[in-house]
């Protein structure tokens, strides 16, 4: 039953489908759920720092219903977005329905498509990989895998690291340097990775190209068979998942620097180099991504191993709530500059 937890991030899909159902204001009931009433609860829920047992660990990281239930995800994520492209056909275009179904499935471009991508994005299968960038495909983002499994892994908690925010950077000046700054060092990941197999930057061995080809496609075969209003739509909800992506990144790393050895070089990713989350709801809903610290100290480790550790720093609240803090610049700064000034005085 421990397992079958996991399969509460599928209340998500099921209140869009409520939403696109609806008119009116009911239909931004999934981003009330998601990012007031789950706050809400976790200011009166106590974080879980329980890790399992090295003898049960190897039970659960071998356990094939964590992976069935990553796999179930993919038809869920394009029926959900297929019903939305029919749905936002028959609503009128910039009505209060038209924005409340825009940002429901935003919303589960962010949670199904994005962060589910990201998880099987880290396996070593190529199937479960191929998985995950289809996911990523429904939110127009995959060029989030090769920067992130070996751009941001390797540099983040650096001045390098696009997705690594500074201090008193506010969110949205971190949304544009963080996504425009990943595609670019994305393409030059894999246009280093052609040259030294010795093809062309134009070969569809190059991630990409591959993946710019998907994205046009995606594109003109959605103004093809539906319209101009339906495209608009699925653009928009991209790029509210593509942001609930940078916020997660604002959030995880803000203000973290690794220090460099004598030799110049920066030293090695540690458990203090990530803000750590172990708030329930908030681990459910995004497959443990909130135990983000020992996400980077081990990236291949699968979701439902990841443990809490006493020397990462801890957010004050779940990851819905920290969003909607770093919402408030001022109000993000005068939280989190006091955390990390602890952090920074910390004997390491």
């Amino acid at each position: 039953m421990k397992k079958l937890k996991y399969l509460f991030v599928f209340i998500l899909p099921l209140g869009v489908f409520f939403a696109f159902n609806r008119q009116g204001w009911s239909t931004f009931s999934p981003i009330i759920f998601t990012f007031v009433l789950i706050p809400f609860l976790e200011l009166f829920l106590k974080p879980d720092k329980e890790n399992f047992d090295q003898e049960s660990m190897k039970k659960e990281k071998n356990s094939r219903v964590y992976d069935w239930i990553l796999y179930f995800s993919v038809p869920i994520q394009i029926l959900m977005l297929s019903s939305f492209l029919f749905v936002i056909e028959l609503t009128p275009i910039f009505s209060i329905s038209y924005f409340g179904k825009v940002f429901a499935m935003g919303l589960l471009c962010g949670v199904l498509g994005i962060n589910i991508g990201h998880e099987l994005g880290h396996r070593s299968s190529k199937w479960d990989q191929f998985l995950g960038e289809v996911l990523l495909l429904t939110s127009l983002n995959t060029h989030f895998l090769p920067y992130h499994n070996e751009g941001h892994h390797r540099e983040v908690a650096t001045p390098d690291d696009a997705a690594t925010a500074k201090k008193n950077q506010p969110l949205f000046s971190f949304w544009i340097t963080s996504h425009f700054g990943s595609y670019a060092k994305a393409w030059k990941i894999e246009n280093n990775r052609m040259k030294k197999s010795g093809k062309s930057i134009f070969s569809l061995s190059n991630r990409m190209i591959v993946y710019s080809i998907a994205n046009l496609v995606l594109v003109f075969g959605i103004y093809y068979f539906f319209d101009f209003k339906v495209l608009l739509a699925f653009i928009l909800a991209a790029v509210i998942g593509i942001l609930m992506l940078e916020t997660v990144n604002y959030i995880e790393h803000y203000g973290l620097l690794r220090h460099k050895n004598e030799s110049g070089r920066y030293e090695r990713v540690k458990h203090w180099h990530s803000w750590n989350s172990d708030h329930q709801i908030g681990r459910l809903m995004l497959f443990n991504l909130s135990r983000h610290s020992d996400h980077h100290y081990k990236s291949s480790k699968k979701y439902q191993v990841l443990e809490s550790l006493p020397e990462s720093p801890q957010m004050p609240t779940g990851y819905p709530g920290m969003m909607m803090l770093a919402f408030i610049p001022p109000l993000w700064f005068s939280v989190m500059n006091k955390k990390l000034d602890h952090i920074e005085i910390t004997p390491r």
